[in-house]
């Protein structure tokens, strides 16, 4: 099968590199054109456009910045929707708009299929990055050996639209513990901890995370460099809270992360690597979290290996049932 692949930013250029690097018949397509150039010069061909991509492709990933780019790609590609053809939406977006999109394509004749990813630019890059996918079983056994050359985690969530609820809802734990990791860090310096000491009890101890990990080592070490900016943990946060809202959960703390990242924007600015959220608190107690010894930017230490689909737990006793 021929894969086209539409946006090639820090997600979207690692996931498809996955693919070039593992021999997929590969057309991409770009608004900057230098970031297709060098795919061509690896090995893949250039997409004209998203609707040639479909046209010419047997499926085309979009993974784009927000949910007004996934549709103004989706209303060129559409024409060009016929019976076989899979979209495969890698963005993070809103349920409602990848069912909105989704019934599109499905109406033409295609398939449809929302399948964000979640672990990090860093595992994005090595091919070990987690993958959730919405759609039908028969589409989810057709895309599943694109999906585990991507990731290494494949998790079939259920119905279109299903990924994306999940996907904000793991994003909005990633950035409650992220907020609560600068408290944490912040809090023991002020206290006189040493740095060091206080990363590892927090590592060893049950109030570890997947996030402190990861994001308090660049943090420490001052970079503060994931690949994330502001902007986009806000995105992420109001959709979280919107599916709350639509299904009437009277959240207390989402709408205090929107407001902590809304500060952080009017301060810094919209652009500004999300773990910068910790100045905030810097600035306010005049405390430095630093510390020696931690990488500037998140390494994958696992090596790249084929992925595979993850059976939920419980799930073959609730099948048996």
């Amino acid at each position: 099968m021929k894969v086209g692949f539409i946006g090639l930013g820090n997600v979207g250029g690692k996931l498809s590199g996955s693919l070039l690097r593992n021999g997929i018949d590969l057309t991409v397509h770009d608004l900057n054109a230098a970031l297709v150039d060098d795919f061509v010069a690896r090995g893949a061909a250039r997409g004209e456009s998203p609707a040639q991509l479909m046209r010419d492709c047997d499926a085309v990933i979009t993974c784009l910045p927000s949910p007004a780019a996934s549709d103004a790609v989706m209303q060129e590609m559409l024409p060009e929707v016929t019976e076989g053809k899979i979209w495969m939406e890698m963005s993070t977006t809103d349920e409602a708009e990848a069912k909105r999109l989704g019934a599109m394509v499905i109406e033409r004749g295609g398939a449809a299929v929302d399948c964000p990813v979640s672990g990090g630019c860093h595992r994005a890059d090595t091919g070990n990055i987690s993958i959730f996918a919405g759609c039908d079983r028969e589409t989810f056994e057709r895309i599943l050996p694109f999906l585990t050359t991507m990731g290494r985690r494949v998790l079939h969530t259920g119905d279109l639209g299903s990924a994306s609820i999940l996907k904000v809802v793991t994003n909005y734990l990633a950035t409650a513990n992220l907020v609560t990791c600068c408290e944490a860090l912040v809090t023991a310096k002020a206290a006189g901890m040493d740095l060091n000491t206080t990363y590892e009890a927090m590592k060893i101890s049950s109030g570890t995370s997947f996030v402190h990990e990861t994001e308090s080592q660049v943090i420490l070490n001052g970079s503060r460099d994931i690949s994330f900016t502001m902007d986009l943990v806000k995105k992420d946060a109001g959709l979280f809270y919107e599916v709350a809202k639509r299904n009437n959960v009277p959240l207390e703390v989402a709408p205090m992360l929107v407001d902590i990242f809304d500060d952080g924007i009017a301060r810094f600015g919209e652009r500004e690597l999300s773990p910068n959220i910790i100045k905030r608190l810097e600035e306010a107690t005049g405390l430095d979290i630093l510390a020696p010894g931690f990488p500037p930017e998140m390494v994958d230490d696992e090596p790249e290996e084929p992925g595979y689909e993850v059976i939920p737990q419980g799930k073959e006793q609730q099948a048996a049932e």
